[in-house]
Order: C-alpha cells, then sequence, then structure tokens
C-alpha cells in the first residue's frame, strides 16, 4: 500500500503528464485521490501542474474543507466537482480534470464522443457525453455532472474541458488519455472524410470481447437498455440514452489489460 508521501508523489507525476501532453496550459486542471471516506488529496489551485512537488498538494475533508495545506497554497477551486464524483461513485478512488485540446474542441463544438470508430475505445472507454456548462468554481458543474456519474467513467464538459474518473490514479490518468487519443483520431478522420463506424455486429463481437473478459465498469455493454434489449447501441444514439441507464457496473481494472484487449480485438475482427 502507498503512502501518503508516495501518492503526493504521484499526483505530482501525474501533473507533469498532463502538461507535458498538453492536456492543460498554464494553470488550468486538477487531480485528486481518495485516502478514506472523508480525506482526500489534491492539486493546489493557481499553480501549474507540470511543476508541483509534493509539499504543493492539499489535504481536504468530504466537504471540501482544508485538513492540511503547506504556506499559502489552497485546495483546487473545482474541488466541489471532485466530491460530487466520490459521493455518486463509491468505487472511485481518484479523478483527474483537464483541457485537453481535441476532447474540449468536441466539447467546446457540442459533439459527444459515442462513434464506434476504433476497437479500444468501444471496448474500454464507452460513450462519453456532455455535461451541461456550469460556472468553473461554482456548484453549477457538480450540478451538471452528477446526472452522468452513475452511467459512465468520463465526461466531456461544455464549453470547458473533461473529467475522468477511475479506481485508480492512474486508471483515471489513463482514461483521460485514450479519451484525448479517440477525440484526435476522431477529428482527423473527420477532416479526411466521413468516418467509417462499426456495425452493430462488429460492436457486439467488441461488447462481447469485454464481457469474456470480465472488464467491469460503467459502459454500454453492460448498461445500455437498448442494448440489453438486443437493438441498437449507446454507441449509435449520440449519447440520447444518458440518463436512462438503469444498470449497475463496477470498478474498472487498471489500464495495463489495454495491450491484451488489442490482440484479442484485432484476431476476432480477422475472423
Amino acid at each position: 500500500m502507498m503512502s501518503e508521501y508516495e501518492i503526493k508523489k504521484q499526483i505530482c507525476d501525474i501533473g507533469k503528464r498532463i502538461y507535458n501532453r498538453n492536456m492543460v496550459a498554464a494553470n488550468d486542471g486538477n487531480i485528486s485521490v481518495k485516502l478514506s471516506d472523508n480525506e482526500f488529496l489534491c492539486t493546489p489551485t493557481g499553480v501549474s501542474k507540470g511543476f508541483m512537488t509534493p509539499e504543493y498538494i492539499c489535504k481536504v475533508d468530504a466537504k471540501g474543507n482544508v485538513i492540511q495545506a503547506n504556506g499559502k497554497f489552497k485546495p483546487s477551486s473545482e474541488i466541489k466537482m471532485h466530491m460530487r464524483v466520490y459521493e455518486k461513485r463509491p468505487d472511485v478512488q481518484a479523478v483527474v480534470h483537464a483541457h485537453p485540446t481535441y476532447a474540449t474542441s468536441f466539447a467546446i463544438a457540442g459533439i459527444p464522443l459515442t462513434q464506434p470508430i476504433m476497437p479500444e475505445a468501444v471496448i474500454a472507454l464507452g460513450c462519453v457525453p456532455i455535461a451541461e456548462y456550469g460556472t468553473p468554481s461554482t456548484m453549477e458543474i457538480p450540478d451538471a455532472v452528477e446526472k452522468y456519474l452513475p452511467y459512465f467513467d468520463a465526461v466531456l464538459l461544455a464549453n470547458h474541458g473533461a473529467l475522468s474518473y477511475s479506481d485508480s490514479l492512474l486508471a483515471a490518468y489513463h482514461k483521460m488519455e485514450s479519451l484525448e487519443f479517440y477525440a484526435e483520431l476522431l477529428f482527423k478522420s473527420k477532416q479526411l472524410g466521413t468516418p467509417i463506424e462499426f456495425s452493430q455486429e462488429q460492436i457486439e463481437k467488441l461488447y462481447e470481447i469485454r464481457r469474456k473478459m470480465g472488464l467491469p465498469g460503467k459502459h454500454p455493454a453492460n448498461l445500455c437498455p437498448n442494448q440489453r434489449k438486443g437493438e441498437m447501441s449507446c454507441h449509435s444514439c449520440g449519447g440520447s440514452c444518458k440518463g436512462n441507464c438503469d444498470g449497475h457496473g463496477h470498478d474498472d481494472k487498471a489500464s495495463d489489460v489495454v495491450a491484451e484487449i488489442t490482440k484479442k480485438v484485432l484476431s476476432q475482427l480477422n475472423k
């Protein structure tokens, strides 16, 4: 089990990663990790995520109140959004908020990421809806995000950025990275022409791979009411099932399964 100091170091490392990958600019973005039901570590406000050291990291309670902070550092102004995720998703242990260029562009354009164009996105990420715009640092964003939390593991924030969360900090970061990669591929394929989407039969094969591998999570393969009835899945509904999914998912496994997923996906698609 990692010590609190080691977790702080990991937060700083992930901060550098999102900064170096141009997922944030200047002092944008924030990261948090759940230590217990009433203790959370989070990045401070007004600080570049690419230049943090462990002493920058703050500790707050479930209400966002400061438990510990060094010097002039104060918890992220977006901590309310993080706390809402933890409240509504007990399985979540870490949250990452960033402004990745391609994903945020889709959020600004009002286009949810639901097109089934690559195996990894269909299997591991699922649909990514857009939460309605809310004023940063207010309760508007947590309130807008809340209705999506039981059904999705990543959410675009209208005219703002993206939010990902999972059962570990590394997994939450990997979701953000995968989300941005998917958005970039979708954007570029649209420049070249019309992206060719998987057929319903191909989607079902990918879902079946997910089921056979025992991958849990909030995902159309587990949750979409249309899919359960044998009808068109969420990947072709433009995200319109966003508030109607009533299934119950579980935690995501660590992202080191992605390579194995890819091998099995490609073998299935080539049959």
